[in-house]
């Protein structure tokens, strides 16, 4: 498994990467919805050229066929994203994969297409969507790190830089933040904070 860096920040555009790369960020998603088509692309385009730029790996979420056709090297998937996409085509395009799990019948299924990595949550409370499962807590991510064997791991769903040193002592080898930077009142401090905590 290609070694990836423990700071994963999730971004809904473009110009967050152009904030986040210059300060050292060297893993990141684009998860851009309901965007028109040749906005969307226009999204994803210039996501994959900053990414280039500054010697990062961009992760494209969801978008698969785009992130295909734009030469992009890395697509995350959720559960519900697995029904219709076309795995055959992602990995004959050479693009690695992340999957999200939630409970043990969506691990099941993660590992039973070899990922590049696996993400598990929420571990904390989140406020970024609703979603149907309490949160995880640290035991299950001890749980799933025996599991997922040597696949990476990432933590997501409430992480803090404080939390994300729990997550890690947990097992987890990554950590993803949404809102803890896209809220914060200066979300660059707090970019800094977490390469501080992961590097």
């Amino acid at each position: 498994m290609t070694q990836l860096p423990r700071f994963y920040p999730i971004f809904d555009s473009a110009d967050w990467l152009r904030r986040a790369l210059p300060l050292g960020v060297r893993l990141v998603q684009i998860r851009a919805k309901d965007l028109p088509q040749a906005r969307l692309m226009q999204e994803l385009t210039t996501a994959r050229d900053l990414c280039r730029e500054y010697g990062a790996t961009l992760v494209v979420n969801d978008h698969w066929q785009a992130a295909i056709d734009l030469g992009c090297d890395f697509i995350h998937l959720g559960q519900e994203d697995l029904d219709t996409a076309d795995l055959a085509a992602i990995r004959k395009a050479g693009l690695r994969l992340g999957i999200s799990t939630h409970d043990h019948a969506e691990l099941d299924r993660a590992l039973a297409l070899d990922p590049d990595y696996i993400a598990l949550g929420p571990v904390w409370p989140t406020i970024l969507k609703k979603m149907k499962w309490d949160q995880q807590g640290l035991e299950r991510v001890t749980e799933w790190r025996r599991l997922v064997g040597t696949i990476p791991l990432v933590a997501i769903g409430g992480v803090t830089p404080e939390r994300a040193m729990q997550a890690f002592a947990a097992g987890a080898d990554i950590a993803s933040a949404v809102t803890d930077i896209t809220l914060n009142p200066d979300p660059e401090s707090r970019i800094r904070d977490w390469l501080r905590v992961t590097a």
